[in-house]
């Protein structure tokens, strides 16, 4: 099974970070993606999403350090959905990604780079510890497709 999340969009707001009681770091913030496509009437329209990030540990102190409100960032992460109750007792629900990976893009002053994001693709160093990326190792023949057979379908 697989649960991953990946997106690339703009910080609605600051990253709000609080320090746990045993000192582990947690930082929520907002990620706003758009969607651009022409209507019937051939009319450019664009959609906005928003999405509820949350960061844990260094994740969330790296966030807090590099990033805020309209940051471009890069986010890998999973999708949770929890449940809790409001100040008023209502029962609420709520959807948010769990950031595995974070890493800004926003143009560096420094950079000598055409495209402006310089060197900021995600790497190694932008993931939290304990975490993989599922990459598919090269193969010899990359227009070559293997498919799974039917036995090893677990459904």
């Amino acid at each position: 099974m697989i649960n991953k999340v990946t997106l690339v969009g703009n910080l609605g707001r600051d990253p709000e970070v609080r320090h746990l009681e045993n000192g582990s770091a947690v930082a929520k913030f907002s990620v706003a993606t758009n969607e651009n496509y022409k209507d019937k009437s051939g009319e450019w329209k664009q959609i906005t999403e928003w999405h509820e990030v949350v960061t844990w540990r260094a994740l969330a102190e790296r966030a807090e350090r590099d990033l805020k409100k309209g940051s471009l960032v890069y986010i890998e992460g999973k999708l949770t959905h929890r449940k809790w109750q409001d100040k008023d007792g209502n029962d609420r629900k709520t959807t948010e990604v769990v950031a595995g990976l974070l890493r800004p893009l926003d143009r560096r002053e420094n950079s000598n780079s055409q495209s402006g994001f310089g060197n900021n693709f995600p790497s190694a160093k932008d993931e939290l510890p304990g975490t993989t990326s599922a990459v598919a190792p090269p193969t010899s023949n990359p227009s070559k497709v293997v498919e799974a057979e039917d036995d090893d379908l677990p459904f």
